[in-house]
């Protein structure tokens, strides 16, 4: 069986959780600039990164023509795994955004949109396809849970992965994480940040920011790079948490974002590798956050959008916003670890047994975790 990659857990949940405080001071920070964690967003790219090293780890070794037929994995059932381990959760969210939508109550029942055009966009964003944008949100290509669309990215690298990654050489990989690299630094500049890919104005530079992480990921986990780093879940969660909360840097925002995605996240995957186990406090804290940084990304940004149009419509005083702020935050925690222990795992773990043939705790790392 595959090692587990604790430290790599814990990062995801550490990433997971800065997400969800970006989204809430995004709310309470009079402007981008003034967001103490005003460059969170790249978390995103850190869970491509992620995604791409993981599934590499768990799958290369099964889906190659090379592979022992005892422990070769049809396409078909990556697939299926695949699905097992990422759309339950889809599917719950998606329900919990709709809800949401439907009975916010600082929302005017005038600005709702007719019933055909929120069927269409439920069932569309249920798939995890872009669907058109609705009254009392951002222009999101996901409009019922925001963070989906980078699960539609997501998705995509994985179809990609099982159509052609285990057959990508080594040298091919590096030429595509160049030419991606460099598409990325453009887009970067171009918007000034890589907060981009989330709504229809910028719809294309989602794969942009996709591809050059997730493909280094999985050229990273080829290439057997690990560092050994004493005590690595505490460091490489400060840096993350440091990447996070630079300052703004004006002008040269764009280049900053892009060299932590091009050279800062790899180094850490790296470094997040090195060790694969931990003991006592630290190994319990990545083992937990990582398993709760899946639902928790999915189904706190409804409650994003109830807390934002409360904030807006009544003005409350700082003190009354920041009791509110930390009680959010709170509270989506406690929602997720809930999901996760009573729908989340056991759902997986039933789906798995009935549908993909191993208990799910027999599956290696990548076919119970992934980038998000």
């Amino acid at each position: 069986m595959k090692s587990h990659l604790e430290t790599l857990d814990g990062l995801r949940g550490t990433a997971a959780l800065s997400v969800l405080l970006f989204h809430i001071t995004e709310i309470t920070s009079v402007d981008v600039a003034h967001n103490p964690l005003r460059h969170a967003h790249l978390a995103v790219d850190f869970f491509f990164a992620l995604s791409g090293f993981v599934l590499g780890h768990a799958y290369d070794a099964r889906i190659s023509g090379s592979a022992a037929p005892a422990s070769r994995l049809t396409l078909k059932a990556f697939f299926l795994r695949r699905l097992i381990r990422l759309h339950p959760m889809v599917v719950l969210a998606m329900v919990i955004g709709l809800l949401g939508y439907l009975l916010d109550p600082y929302v005017s029942p005038g600005n709702q949109p007719s019933a055909g055009l929120l069927s269409l966009v439920f069932a569309l964003n249920l798939l995890l396809l872009p669907a058109p944008a609705l009254p009392n949100r951002f222009g999101e290509t996901h409009c019922i849970d925001s963070p989906a669309w980078t699960l539609f990215q997501e998705y995509l690298a994985n179809v990609g992965y099982g159509l052609f990654g285990a057959r990508l050489s080594n040298r091919m990989l590096g030429v595509l994480c160049a030419v991606s690299g460099l598409a990325l630094l453009l887009t970067a500049l171009h918007f000034g940040n890589l907060s981009v890919g989330w709504a229809w104005a910028n719809f294309w530079a989602a794969f942009v920011r996709l591809t050059y992480p997730f493909l280094t990921g999985l050229l990273l986990y080829r290439l057997n790079l690990r560092i050994r780093l004493p005590h690595p879940y505490l460091w490489l969660s400060l840096l993350l948490v440091a990447i996070f909360t630079a300052p703004a840097l004006g002008r040269f925002d764009g280049l900053f974002e892009a060299l932590c995605v091009i050279v800062v996240f790899p180094l850490t995957i790296c470094c997040g590798a090195g060790v694969s186990g931990l003991d006592g406090l630290s190994g319990r804290l990545s083992r937990f956050t990582g398993r709760l940084s899946y639902p928790l990304y999915l189904i706190h940004y409804p409650a994003i959008y109830v807390f934002a149009h409360w904030n807006w419509k009544t003005h409350p005083s700082q003190a009354s916003l920041w009791l509110v702020a930390a009680s959010l935050y709170v509270g989506v925690v406690v929602v997720a670890c809930l999901l996760l222990k009573y729908f989340d795992e056991p759902l997986r773990a039933w789906l798995t047994r009935k549908m993909a043939g191993a208990p799910e705790h027999a599956l290696p790392i990548g076919q119970r975790t992934c980038g998000f």
